[in-house]
């Protein structure tokens, strides 16, 4: 019923940018939180950042100062614009919405398949 693709990972140098796109699709009604997870090797799933619908946001200590978050309500789109990237950055990010489909009053937590985010040393 809905869908999240990510798109904008690969492979980038320490100290450089990489901007990332999550796209939601489907019987959506509206879209409220959402956010960036990333898992590296042997790691456990964590938030990077999170958006409300009204563009409160939240970030990881990690991500301070260097990541940004931002959404656009009427393409169903987030955004995670990462600069100053750093090797303990590699990770496959996925993107994580709370959906409200149909004439439905919660929403449900949906993920994307994931993006790869490689930084080279």
């Amino acid at each position: 019923q809905v869908q999240l693709v990510e798109s904008g990972g690969g492979l980038v140098q320490s100290g450089g940018s990489l901007r990332l796109s999550c796209v939601g699709s489907g019987s959506i009604s509206r879209i409220n939180t959402m956010g960036w997870y990333r898992q590296a090797p042997g790691k456990q799933r964590e938030l990077v950042a999170a958006i409300t619908r009204v563009g409160s946001t939240n970030y990881a200590a990690s991500a301070k100062g260097r990541f940004t978050i931002s959404r656009d309500n009427a393409k169903n789109t987030v955004y995670l614009q990462m600069n100053s990237l750093k090797p303990e950055d590699a990770a496959v990010y996925y993107c994580n919405a709370n959906v409200v489909v149909g004439d439905r009053i919660f929403g449900t937590d949906y993920w994307g398949k994931g993006t790869l985010v490689t930084v080279s040393s």
